[in-house]
């Protein structure tokens, strides 16, 4: 069997999957989805239709429960019918199949103060509502992608330059022409006023940007006028108008007494 992410989590619409699918199942394989990535799924394809037989959707990623907060971490498992039958059983409660294996949870149907958060989005937004958010994703990741284009390399796209839901920004070149790594940009991205994007995942020394549906353009466009000016201080040190230490990047975060003095 294998387990893919899809969209990657590279950032990318693989184009190959469904064929990959065909080659696990015509071997008598198996293939598991992660639903990691299913915010770029969600009303315009479905894991079925490319090819998973499972597919776990992560409730704190795509249908509103807050990411951490010490869980739990809760969500569906979908299968095909041929494995349905396998499904876990409970000892007190009626679930699962003829040949349910045994309970993967003290509680049938997960937690009870978290499923009617997630339950309640999907009324309110409906099948159109969540496409709509899909599209979303996809447009702001896209948009952010092409603002920071022209200022900092981006490891993976598809043929026509996009991306998916997220993309990756590749800093490591900063390494040896300014001695600025990810953690000191993810640094200075506080001063801007900003929690940091997914650090060194899934290629170390990078950041991960994945906006997601939440936020309007004026955010997009001030997260992105940071980063751009991040480059800049990058660029000065690299020209020798900063020094390799001693800089705002390797400074930061700074404290507020440092941001807002006057002079």
């Amino acid at each position: 069997a294998i387990m893919v992410t899809y969209p990657s989590t590279f950032g990318v619409f693989e184009p190959g999957v469904k064929e990959v699918c065909e080659m696990v199942h015509q071997h008598g394989g198996q293939v598991y989805m992660d639903g990691a990535n299913m915010n770029a799924q969600i009303g315009l394809c479905s894991p079925g239709e490319i090819g998973a037989d499972v597919c776990h959707l992560n409730l704190h990623k795509t249908f509103c429960i807050p990411h951490g907060g010490g869980g739990p971490g809760v969500g569906p498992i979908g299968v095909k019918s041929h494995l349905a039958p396998y499904l876990p059983g409970h000892p007190l409660i009626a679930t699962g199949g003829d040949k349910a294996i045994a309970p993967v949870s003290g509680s049938p149907w997960g937690s009870a103060s978290i499923l009617p958060i997630s339950w309640a989005y999907i009324k309110m937004m409906g099948g159109r509502g969540l496409t709509h958010a899909t599209k979303l994703t996809l447009l702001n990741a896209n948009y952010i992608l092409s603002r920071l284009k022209p200022h900092f390399p981006i490891l993976y796209t598809n043929a026509a330059g996009r991306c998916a839901h997220e993309f990756i920004l590749d800093v490591r070149p900063f390494k040896d022409t300014a001695g600025v790594e990810a953690i000191d940009v993810a640094k200075r991205l506080q001063d801007y006023g900003f929690h940091a994007p997914t650090m060194s995942w899934p290629v170390a020394n990078t950041l991960m940007i994945e906006p997601t549906e939440s936020e309007n353009l004026a955010e997009l466009d001030r997260f992105c006028d940071a980063l751009i000016e991040i480059r800049r201080e990058i660029s000065a040190i690299e020209k020798g108008e900063q020094p390799r230490q001693g800089n705002v990047m390797k400074m930061a975060p700074h404290t507020q007494q440092d941001l807002l003095r006057e002079e």
